[in-house]
C-alpha cells in the first residue's frame, strides 16, 4: 500500500458487500440487523457497536472486533454513493478474476505492445 502513497493521499473504504455480510453473520433480529445496516450506511459506527452492547453471543463481539479493526476503513457510504466514489470492490476482483482465467490459458502470448 505504501506504494499507492501516504495514508494522507489514499482512502481505504471496506467494501459494502462484505461488512453487511460480517453484520448479518451476527444472526438475531432482523429489525436490529436492519438498525445497524442503516447505522453503519450512515458511517455511524460507535451507535452500530452500541446496539449490541447487551449482546454477550460470540459472533456480536467478533463482529465488534471486526468494527474496531476496521474504523478506519468505515466512511458514511451514503455521502460517498452521493458523491458517485466506489464503495464495493466488486469490478477490482471481477478483473482480477479475467486477468487470472486469462494467464491461464495454454497457448496464450502476450505482446508488449497490447499490454
Amino acid at each position: 500500500m505504501d506504494k499507492i502513497g501516504t495514508p494522507e493521499q489514499r482512502c481505504e473504504i471496506l467494501d459494502w458487500y462484505h461488512l453487511k455480510e460480517n453484520l448479518y453473520k451476527v444472526g438475531g433480529s432482523n429489525q436490529r440487523l436492519r438498525t445497524v445496516e442503516t447505522h453503519l450506511w450512515h458511517g455511524k459506527i460507535a451507535t452500530a457497536i452500541a446496539a449490541f452492547a447487551d449482546w454477550d453471543g460470540v459472533q456480536a463481539q467478533n463482529f465488534i472486533a471486526y468494527l474496531h479493526r476496521h474504523r478506519l476503513r468505515l466512511p458514511n457510504y451514503q455521502k460517498f454513493q452521493v458523491e458517485g466514489i466506489t464503495i464495493g470492490s466488486g469490478s477490482v476482483e471481477s478483473t482480477i478474476k479475467r486477468l487470472g482465467l486469462r494467464l491461464k490459458l495454454s497457448g496464450t502470448q502476450w505482446k508488449r505492445e497490447n499490454i
